[in-house]
């Protein structure tokens, strides 16, 4: 038996995956789930750190402290150099993504009953779009923090990669699939060969025909539908007395996950008690002053998201948003959600679309798409995807574990 497992850290979600003939690759990490959610909430009361389902609840119920999601969207930015203040004390980013994934591989160990000392992580194709410097940075840093973590040996597979490698697991004949991998940060695709015979091959590049990426996924759902239904209801969009729009900048700041902490400061709450004595709509602003108060904005967000996940089965949905009004239920309609990304999902057909050229490959010669990753549930996706390779058989594999059981299968393959 192998000490090698794969990590899929995601945006999102996380897994830890191993590879047992006959047994699910993916290990119970909470709860008896598979999936950890990668979010760690600081609680000032106890003075504890807690982790994925259960640090969402503890935040939910009340508790003082902070609440931190999306740390994958860290990676290949400068902020991952910086610090923030967590139970009195300054904590870096690169220290709090080591003690999530540490986190992550304890669990992982604990439930297969052995140690791991060599992973396979996941990566997107691009960390960061169009800067390949700082995509290779994104890459080192993980490395850097999975060897801190406690893996003595890593690699890396590209997510839709590993995705395609869990398909042709169950595979019967050749199929040329395009990988469709949705994910809370990123977007990415591969076009590959995939058979029962090639499964059994060590290199598999030449099976590879072309990959692509780009950096959108589920939480600029979630921003976009936050900055169009919610955000209004506080104020964005509205104007002071001399005229001039309130500042977007709040707004921006409590719809992207990993900067809504940044509207707790006091200097933010001195600026928006002058915004407030000069708006037009003081009810407005009212709200938003209560939500920053309170340290709802991650609540609000996960309403958001709560929204996106009910819109891919719904024409229409209902929020209650109780902790800024009692009787505040926000109605949202999937053409309303539609609008508010068709310019995410257009940036995604671009790069789709120009796989299939680079590949030099007709889309009436693919059989397969195959579509994975929290929100490629998103109708407006599904629908454009579709008319792009209208004659493929489309297939969904396993949302939130495809990847993470593909990277096991891979880990298998780098480190025997």
């Amino acid at each position: 038996m192998t000490n090698a497992c794969g990590v899929d850290f995601g945006t999102s979600n996380s897994t830890v995956g191993f590879h047992r003939p006959g047994q699910p690759a993916l290990l119970a990490l909470e709860d008896g789930k598979p999936t950890l959610p990668s979010v760690v909430f600081f609680n000032a009361d106890d003075n504890a750190v807690s982790f994925g389902r259960a640090a969402l609840t503890d935040y939910l119920a009340g508790y003082e402290g902070r609440l931190m999601r999306s740390l994958k969207s860290l990676l290949g930015t400068s902020l991952i150099d910086s610090q923030t203040e967590v139970l009195g004390r300054a904590l870096s980013f690169r220290d709090l993504l080591g003690q999530f994934l540490r986190e992550l591989k304890s669990r992982g160990e604990q439930a297969a009953g052995r140690d791991f000392t060599q992973a396979v992580f996941g990566r997107p194709v691009h960390f960061i779009d169009d800067d390949a410097k700082a995509d290779q940075l994104a890459e080192d840093t993980l490395r850097e923090i999975g060897h801190s973590a406690g893996f003595r040996d890593i690699a890396f597979q590209y997510e839709p990669i590993a995705a395609a490698f869990d398909y042709e697991s169950r595979l019967s004949r050749e199929e040329l699939v395009l990988i469709v991998d949705i994910g809370g940060g990123t977007s990415d695709f591969s076009l590959v060969r995939l058979s029962p015979q090639r499964a059994s091959a060590s290199d598999r590049r030449d099976d590879i025909l072309a990959t692509a990426g780009v950096h959108v996924g589920g939480t600029d759902f979630d921003k976009y539908l936050n900055l169009s239904c919610a955000m209004p209801l506080l104020g964005l969009g509205t104007r002071m007395n001399n005229g001039n729009e309130v500042p977007s900048s709040y707004y921006f700041n409590l719809a992207t996950w990993h900067t809504i902490n940044f509207a707790y400061t006091q200097k933010v709450w001195r600026e928006l008690q002058d915004v407030y004595r000069d708006a037009r709509e003081r009810d407005k602003l009212a709200r938003l002053l209560k939500l920053i108060d309170q340290r709802d904005g991650h609540w609000l967000a996960l309403k958001m998201e709560e929204g996106k996940i009910a819109l891919s089965g719904a024409d229409r949905t209902s929020l209650h948003l109780d902790r800024l009004a009692a009787d505040l239920h926000l109605v949202v309609h999937r053409a309303s959600f539609d609008a508010a990304i068709g310019h995410l999902v257009d940036s995604i057909g671009s790069t789709l679309g120009g796989l299939l050229r680079d590949a030099g490959v007709g889309a009436e010669k693919i059989d397969t798409v195959f579509f994975t990753g929290g929100s490629s549930g998103v109708q407006l996706l599904r629908q454009n995807v579709s008319a792009l390779l209208p004659n493929a058989t489309r297939v969904e594999g396993d949302l939130f574990g495809s990847i993470g059981a593909g990277l096991a299968l891979d880990a298998v393959r780098k480190f025997g």
